[in-house]
């Protein structure tokens, strides 16, 4: 389950008016002391509790280095020029007993939450972990731009549900992008605006979807650059360096014990503990005690308490895969050090909801092979629970394991089937057909380059069968088709969809070579991905044969057949209920509350980017304001989306370095037709590319 934030009252927007450092300017030296002594962020109650239990690295040495037996490394605040809040978000702020208009309000704010200035009890740290990546032992990675704050105590009154999913006590408080660690590699510990736009909206927004996630309090931006080249085009450009605030339980991850992962056979790496089985029981203990204490109490023998262990992280895994697929949300980057102890969504990198249906869906743009692509995401996260049992191991017994294992298909099934249900207003009865009349669902969406949120949204609109109807009559069909043919794509979307990413003169070769010399087009390609080509190959020719009539009549005799099958199986919901009514009315109200009517769509994001990094945060504001809330409609607050030049902003609502923002922004994309934020993507959402 996700854990709920305490309900404070709705939440404000912030505008954050003037900057945080004019304030102080404003303020004299011998008021300075009484100004900070009231920052609400010096109240924090800290308690940093894994500093105590698992081992710090001894060393204080700076640069990057194998870092041997610690789990953390001590680090050093790396200030930036001129912090300022883009935005803050109420409900995250208050796991840690914060009121958020305090905080966006606290000329101290943009410092302390940007790592810039130490808060009081804070112990700044980077996690040490491992990972496989894309497949592959990578060996030791670690925090390469992130702090450990330290661990806040949970302020009296949290609500009992919040408590039943965090029984530690504590909140674990992050920042991400907040300058080198031992574990930067060749990176700079930094973070830019956009992606630190995209991982605050998108932590919150999966919460408020009711998705397991990590929590993200603040975005902060400066005036300190770092060099990006965005499209690694060879044209790289100075970014605003900023910091996410993030907020779980725990960070601890997959990639944690894999430290002690002895040296892969493929890639010749190890873990900086290996041999360090010592700490492997510690890290356990630590885990179990901490965050799963009824296992810990309920099993005394040790072995049968980690198997246990290990069986709840892979049922809250199977879950929270189950979830992803039925909201469209795809990752992007499942290594094993991307994956929370938890059962938590970590890391928010290029992940992407879908637009139109696709069981291929790769929303990375470096995924070349598709490993990571939408449907391939139950499998991967079965493959990265395997990986945690073998850095497990001989904590848990490797037979103990692969039992466990063998749950996962039949756990991650049921989780999905029940949500789609629910996605279907399947309320009353579980019928063996509704697995088939799901894939028969997915597969028109397919077919037809339907829209994945918005299909599904407008279910709850389609009537169940009268008792007066006759079976021959054909309006409430029809009716029900055209509304699902509106989130259809056209002939020309459907082809561009289709359109090959690889030289037709390079894919026959492939094709050739895979029958002539399987072993050497082994090591230069897959047959998944041939295929893959071939299959769109095949559809663009079907569809250059095609005209736009034609194809409208083919989706409408789709979804006719699939909407009459459809209705059937909503008749049968309705047998034996005395109150026929009240029955079709908690279909729609749980069809409505499951079926999100916005979601964090790529260019919703990328238009509260290119405002903010023109110096105008209303947009960030807004989108998080509507995506608290996303299963339901917000008038007034609920403009159409921003269109290249953001509203009108009052005098001190815009960043400081505005001027200069509006000249690096100059060559960024041209005003744009406004666009709602429950609409299908416009035309030009599909050339965004994330990385």
């Amino acid at each position: 389950m996700a854990y709920l934030g305490p309900r404070l009252g709705p939440s404000r927007i912030f505008v954050p008016g003037v900057s945080a450092f004019r304030l102080l300017g404003t303020v004299g030296m011998a008021d300075m002391g009484l100004a900070t002594s009231r920052s609400p962020l010096e109240r924090l109650d800290f308690d940093n509790v894994a500093l105590k239990k698992l081992p710090v690295d001894s060393s204080e040495e700076l640069g990057v280095r194998q870092v041997k037996g610690a789990c953390f490394s001590r680090v050093k605040l790396q200030p930036l020029t001129k912090p300022r809040f883009v935005s803050v978000s109420h409900e995250a702020l208050a796991l840690l007993g914060l009121s958020g208009e305090e905080v966006a309000s606290d000329p101290l704010g943009p410092e302390y939450l940007s790592g810039s200035r130490l808060l009081p009890g804070s112990e700044p740290a980077a996690h040490c972990y491992c990972g496989h990546q894309f497949g592959q032992f990578a060996g030791q990675l670690g925090d390469g731009a992130a702090y450990y704050l330290g661990e806040v105590k949970v302020p009296p009154g949290q609500a009992p549900e919040l408590l039943r999913e965090n029984p530690s006590g504590r909140w674990e408080i992050q920042v991400k992008g907040a300058g080198l660690t031992p574990y930067s590699r060749q990176a700079d510990g930094r973070k830019v605006l956009r992606s630190s736009i995209r991982e605050f909206l998108c932590s919150e927004v999966m919460h408020f979807l009711g998705v397991p996630t990590t929590r993200a309090g603040s975005v902060v931006t400066s005036d300190s650059r770092v060099v990006r080249d965005v499209y690694y085009s060879g044209n790289p450009r100075h970014e605003r360096c900023s910091v996410v605030v993030r907020i779980a339980p725990t960070f601890l991850r997959f990639g944690s014990f894999e430290i002690f992962k002895r040296a892969d056979e493929h890639t010749g790496r190890q873990g900086p503990s290996y041999g360090r089985d010592e700490i492997r029981g510690q890290m356990m203990d630590y885990v179990i005690e901490m965050f799963y204490p009824d296992i810990q109490q309920n099993h005394p023998d040790r072995v049968e308490r980690n198997v246990a262990f290990f069986r709840e992280v892979m049922l809250r895994t199977a879950r929270l895969v189950a979830q992803w697929q039925c909201v469209g949300f795809c990752h992007g980057v499942l290594n094993t050090d991307n994956m929370s102890i938890l059962g938590l969504t970590l890391d928010y990198g290029p992940y992407g909801f879908m637009d139109s249906f696709d069981p291929d869906f790769i929303c990375n743009a470096s995924d070349n092979s598709g490993r990571y692509s939408y449907q391939a995401q139950p499998a991967i996260c079965r493959w990265n629970l395997v990986k945690l049992a073998e850095a497990l191991a001989p904590e848990l017994p490797p037979d103990r394991a692969e039992a466990v294992m063998d749950e996962y298909l039949d756990l991650y099934n049921g989780f999905y089937l029940e949500n789609m249900r629910k996605k279907l207003g399947l309320l009353k009865k579980d019928e063996p057909e509704d697995e088939i009349l799901i894939t028969e669902l997915l597969q028109s969406m397919h077919n037809t380059g339907a829209d994945f949120t918005n299909t599904f949204r407008s279910l709850s609109q389609i009537s169940c069968p009268t008792e007066g109807e006759s079976e021959g009559d054909e309006e409430p069909v029809k009716k029900a088709t055209d509304l699902l043919l509106e989130q259809c794509s056209s002939l020309e979307e459907l082809k561009a969809a289709n359109k090959l990413t690889m030289d037709p003169r390079e894919l026959a070769m492939l094709h050739s070579m895979a029958q002539s010399n399987p072993a050497l087009f082994q090591m230069i390609s897959d047959r998944t991905t041939i295929a893959r080509q071939l299959d769109k190959l095949s559809k663009l020719k079907d569809l250059i044969e095609t005209s736009q009539e034609e194809l409208k009549a083919k989706q409408a005799e789709e979804w006719s057949r699939w909407i009459t099958r459809y209705r059937k199986r909503l008749a049968r919901e309705l047998q034996g209920q005395s109150d026929v009514q009240a029955v079709q009315e908690e279909r729609v109200r749980a069809m409505d509350s499951t079926n999100p009517r916005v979601v964090l769509r790529n260019y919703i994001a990328q238009n509260a980017i290119e405002a903010a990094e023109n110096g105008d945060f209303s947009e960030v504001q807004r989108v998080l304001k509507v995506l608290e809330k996303p299963f339901s409609s917000q008038p007034g607050l609920e403009p159409s989306a921003w269109a290249g030049g953001g509203e009108a902003t009052k005098q001190g609502e815009r960043d400081e370095g505005e001027e200069q923002q509006q000249q690096e922004a100059a060559s960024a994309p041209t005003a744009r037709n406004p666009v709602p934020y429950d609409s299908r993507p416009p035309a030009w959402a599909h050339e965004i590319c994330v990385t």
